[in-house]
Order: C-alpha cells, then sequence, then structure tokens
C-alpha cells in the first residue's frame, strides 16, 4: 500500500463515521458530463469557507474559499502524475468537453488503482480543481474566464484582488500553498517558452486570449509568487462605443479623428490601468486604410482593424544563453520599422532609451506616429520623455532633447481612471514649440467639474471633458485634409470653462 493510501485511510478512521461518508470511488463516481460545465456550476462545489476577518486596521477580509484538507492533499500528489509529460495539456483548454473527459478518466483510474474512498461532494471537488489545474489557471480560473474581471492580481497564494467594473476587491479565492501558485505561473508561462526561476525571476508575455500576464517570483515577490493579469475586451472597442462611456463627446470625437487623419504625432499619456492602451486603438481605427501601419510593443495588445498592419513584438534571450542572444528590444524594432516603409509607426508604449528612437523617427517624415506614455499630466508627460530619451545612453545636452520633443510631437492626450472607476481622456493639449528653454503647452480641453476650484483636471467622476476656448495651431493641417470644424468645438463664443 503507498503513503498517500496509508494517509487518506487513517485520516478516514480518525473522522466521524456517517451514511454519506467514506463512500467508494465506484460507487460515488458522478455521470461524466457531456459538455464542458458552466462556469455558475462551480460555486457549488464543496469547499472549507474560513472568515470573513476584520484587521486591525478596520479593513474587513472577505470570506475565503479553501479546498478541503484531503482534496487539497490529493490534488498536490497527483496532478503531476496525471500528465504523459509536464507540458501535455499545455495547449489544452477548460472549456475543452474531450479533454475534460481524458483528464478525468485518468483521475478516476489512478483513484481505483490507489484505493482511495472519497464522498460524493469530495469527489466533484477533487475532479473540478484537478481540471482548473491541469486545463485552466487553477484556484483563479473562475475569474479568469468571467470576462467582468478586466484584471486579476495574486499577490502570493493567500491575497488575490481582482477588477470588476472599474473598482478593485479582493475576492474569495486562494491557492493551496506557493507550490500551487508556482504550478499555475509555469502554465503560463511553458507556452511562452519563457522560464521563471531563480535565474529568470520575472517574466512578460500574455495568455493565448490575448491577455497580458506578469509574473515575478520568489526571492524578489517576498509574499510569494505574484501574478497579475490585465484582460481585454473580445470585442474590439469603438469610437462609439467610448463616446457611450462618456470616455469622451462626440466633438472630441471628431476632433481627436481630424488630429490622426492629418498626421499628428499624438502621444496617449496615463497611469496604469487608466486605458491608454484602448485609447490608442480607437485612435488607430481613424487611420486610412490606404496606409501601411507598423505596431511595436512589448507584448501584444493593439487590435487594429486596418488590412495593411505589420505587428511586431519584443523578444525574450534564447533560454540558456549568454542573456543577450535572441532578445529583441522596442528599441531594435523601432530601428527596424525604418527600413520597412512605413506610414505610420505606433509603439504600444516607450518606457526606456526607445522614447529618443521614436522621436528621431517623428521627425524624419513619419508623422502620424502614436505610443503611449506612464504620466499624470501633459507636463509631466514632457519631463517623463526628457528622461527615458537620456535613458538612451546618447549623451545629448537637455536642451536638445527637448527641442526634439517640441518639434516631433503635436498633441498629448491625458486619459485617467477618476475615483468612480471611470475611465476618461481628462486633458487634451497642444504642444506648441519652444520658448526659452521650455516646451511650451496650451490646453485645448480639460475635463471639468462644476464648481471646481484647481485649475487642472477634475479626479472625480461626474465631470465634462470641455473645450477652454483656445484654438489649435494646426488648424491649416485640418483644412489640407478635408476638415472643417466648427470653432464651437473650441469654445468660440462661448464663456471660458474656467472663469
Amino acid at each position: 500500500m503507498s503513503f498517500l493510501s496509508k494517509r487518506i485511510q487513517e485520516a478516514n478512521k480518525e473522522g466521524t463515521k456517517s451514511p454519506d461518508a467514506a463512500a467508494p470511488v465506484e460507487s460515488a463516481a458522478p455521470q461524466r458530463p457531456a459538455a464542458a460545465p458552466a462556469a455558475p456550476q462551480r460555486e457549488e462545489v464543496k469547499g472549507v469557507i474560513s472568515g470573513p476577518v476584520t484587521l486591525s486596521t478596520g479593513y474587513v477580509v472577505p470570506a475565503k474559499r479553501r479546498t478541503s484538507p484531503k482534496v487539497a492533499q490529493l490534488r498536490k500528489q497527483l496532478r503531476s502524475k496525471l500528465l504523459a509529460v509536464p507540458d501535455e495539456a499545455d495547449g489544452w483548454t477548460r472549456d475543452d468537453p474531450e479533454k475534460q473527459k481524458i483528464i478525468i478518466d485518468r483521475l478516476m483510474t489512478v483513484l481505483q488503482k490507489m484505493n482511495v474512498s472519497l464522498n460524493k461532494d469530495e469527489l466533484m471537488e477533487l475532479r473540478d480543481v484537478i481540471l482548473d489545474d491541469l486545463l485552466g489557471f487553477g484556484a483563479i480560473q473562475m475569474l479568469v474566464a468571467d470576462r467582468s474581471y478586466s484584471e486579476i492580481m495574486v499577490n502570493g497564494g493567500e491575497i488575490i484582488f481582482a477588477e470588476h467594473k472599474g473598482k478593485l476587491e479582493e475576492t474569495e479565492f486562494v491557492f493551496d500553498d506557493e507550490e500551487h501558485v508556482q504550478w499555475t505561473a509555469q502554465r503560463i508561462i511553458r507556452p511562452l517558452q519563457r522560464t521563471l526561476n531563480r535565474k529568470n525571476p520575472m517574466v512578460d508575455g500574455r495568455l493565448p486570449d490575448g491577455s497580458r500576464v506578469h509574473l515575478i517570483t520568489l526571492p524578489s515577490a517576498l509574499n510569494g509568487t505574484t501574478i497579475t493579469i490585465r484582460k481585454f475586451p473580445e470585442k474590439r472597442l469603438t469610437v462609439p462605443d467610448l463616446i457611450k462611456f462618456g470616455s469622451f463627446p462626440q466633438d472630441v470625437a471628431d476632433f481627436l479623428e481630424a488630429c490622426v487623419v492629418s498626421r499628428l504625432n499624438i502621444v496617449v499619456s496615463g497611469g496604469t490601468g487608466s486605458g491608454k492602451t484602448t485609447l490608442l486603438n480607437v485612435l488607430s481605427s481613424f487611420i486610412p486604410e490606404d496606409e501601411r501601419v507598423i505596431t511595436v510593443e512589448d507584448s501584444a495588445e493593439l487590435q487594429l482593424a486596418q488590412r495593411h498592419v505589420v505587428r511586431l513584438e519584443t523578444a525574450p534571450p534564447i533560454p540558456g544563453g549568454d542573456g543577450k542572444e535572441g532578445a529583441l528590444l522596442i528599441r531594435d524594432l523601432v530601428k527596424g520599422t525604418l527600413r520597412m516603409r512605413p506610414d505610420r509607426i505606433v509603439v504600444g508604449e516607450v518606457r526606456d532609451g526607445a522614447a529618443l528612437d521614436m522621436l528621431q523617427a517623428m521627425n524624419t517624415g513619419h508623422d502620424g506616429s502614436l505610443t503611449t506614455v506612464h504620466s499624470n499630466n501633459p507636463r509631466e508627460c514632457i519631463g517623463r520623455l526628457e528622461t527615458l530619451c537620456l535613458m538612451a545612453g546618447m549623451d545629448l545636452p537637455l536642451g536638445v532633447i527637448r527641442r526634439q520633443i517640441a518639434s516631433a510631437i503635436n498633441l498629448i492626450v491625458q486619459q485617467a481612471r477618476l475615483k468612480d472607476g471611470s475611465r476618461k481622456v481628462v486633458q487634451i493639449s497642444e504642444i506648441q514649440g519652444m520658448e526659452g528653454d521650455s516646451v511650451v503647452i496650451q490646453d485645448l480641453f480639460v475635463y471639468w467639474q462644476e464648481g471646481q476650484n484647481t485649475g487642472s483636471y477634475s479626479h472625480v467622476g461626474g465631470g465634462k471633458l470641455v473645450s477652454t476656448g483656445f484654438r489649435p495651431k494646426f488648424m491649416e493641417r485640418f483644412e489640407e485634409a478635408g476638415f472643417k470644424l466648427s470653432g464651437k468645438i473650441f469654445g468660440v463664443g462661448q464663456k471660458n470653462f474656467n472663469k
């Protein structure tokens, strides 16, 4: 008799006998489903509910749904034994009935050979958690499958947060232990041909559905392996969608369309999770179909609808090499695009010396380029670009870099996630050139709330994006491109918003 069988039989003897307890596996086996179980059915699985708990700070930790001890032990011992090789099921999905049947058949065979006794609830729980581990994403499978959650954050095995309709909330789900988190992390990164270990403790990538994933493991992640998943809508959002959501009004949409078609260089600025990539997607939809567009990203997220699009993505070094062989960075790809006859260059995000290469591309005939930058407002965006350019290692004077920025970029569109959870365009500013050693910025639109006393955009929902009353200096380019925008868009003849 195996060690595991002895342990389980001992646990059964110690427990109180009841008519429902310790039914043989053969008699407890449920009817195998003809199709994959729907997500809500997963809620019926028995487990151990603990909590809620109120911390000394007053924060209430929600009740946690834990795997029952016996099932957790079996789950840990059996999941690797049900696969012919560790990566056998990496391409299988949780909603595939055929693959579910393969795993369930193997599970039943192993349990019978081990002579393990489980009641019906325990068997159903074991079946579902094994399927989650081998075909899905372990404890967070339900969160990944539920499209209403836009972001999932695993802060070690005990704490899992998720963003739902713009609000972060701690969930009821937990992993069994650190090994369980590591199992899920390896299932995520193996198909990407990347490694997560002591030598390479941080990995970026994307899931099969296009979601972006970032992982950090021990020893850098002090609370245990951290997994952050950013999901994107199944349907590519359009301009009418963002207008409907209140991201910006129709007249601003008309203005932004004129800016893109007129080949202005635009930077979308914003914080993490503010909706920069979504807005960049929408702005890219204005690019005419007869232009060649090349996108450059760390992990492919953009979903351009045009036919003539070349998508490029950074590549990690070859595993087991010198750490450099086979690697392609954003800088390498941006330089490469200049040899590919692009009409437009769209960089998902600049976060290093690639900013200088992007500015040089904008200044050498590649008008109409788009990119995003992490910053809190247009003025800070300029400072952020200066810092990124200095990271290029070219030893350029700051004044030269500022002139590059002032001559390359026409427009900064600030995106923000407000306190009510909504994501909106909160500021649109024109770069008008240099005045002495400073870059001159003029706000064209600002998100404003009635009764607001500050000069910057409102961080509270319930306001609206209004004109500052200033016309942009590039109106002639609109007319050359065939756009005749009404002066009312820019507040001509109306009271200035901040008076």
